[in-house]
């Protein structure tokens, strides 16, 4: 019992541990990345060596995402995929826009200032999109969790607390 309990909740991370988890596997995949994009950009267009690093870094994190970060218990799916590049593409989006914003207001900003804006609007990009993949994209694997807890209860012959499996899944 206490073994399948200890399994379920690896599976299903708590909030801060998966947004730990979720700023380690996104910060190493995006310094993988960074290095990755100037090798490339050595023999192909800077342009072409980025969208193609972006790609593929964008897998690599939703599988890594789902394997680790929320613990979905196995492979991203399609679904999965494709969710987390529109969430990706929308925080590229929102860079772009603070810094067309920026650029906007401010006809000549200093280094210092763009950084801060780019920064900032990245941070709440980052901030927007773990929420997006925990309550969207990943949360059916906790709700999967929770039912197999469920039915592991039952076939043990007893049914949990209601309150205690939800709230088994959304403890920090």
């Amino acid at each position: 019992m206490q073994a399948v309990q200890q399994q379920h909740q690896s599976a299903a991370p708590g909030a801060l541990a998966a947004f730990a988890r979720f700023g380690l596997c996104g910060g190493g995949v995006g310094i993988a990345s960074s290095f990755a994009v100037a090798a490339s950009a050595s023999w192909m267009p800077w342009a072409l060596a980025n969208a193609l690093i972006s790609v593929v870094s964008t897998l690599l994190s939703t599988e890594l995402h789902a394997r680790f970060t929320f613990g979905a218990g196995g492979r991203a799916t399609w679904r999965q995929h494709g969710q987390s590049a529109g969430s990706a593409a929308a925080a590229y989006g929102v860079t772009c826009a603070a810094m067309f914003g920026l650029q906007w207001l401010v006809e000549v900003p200093g280094a210092v200032l763009e950084q801060a804006v780019y920064l900032s609007a990245s941070a709440l990009a980052g901030v927007a999109r773990f929420a997006v993949l925990r309550l969207v994209v990943f949360a059916r694997s906790r709700a999967v969790v929770a039912a197999t807890a469920h039915s592991v209860h039952a076939a043990e012959g007893r049914v949990p607390n209601p309150a205690g499996v939800a709230g088994f899944c959304r403890a920090a």
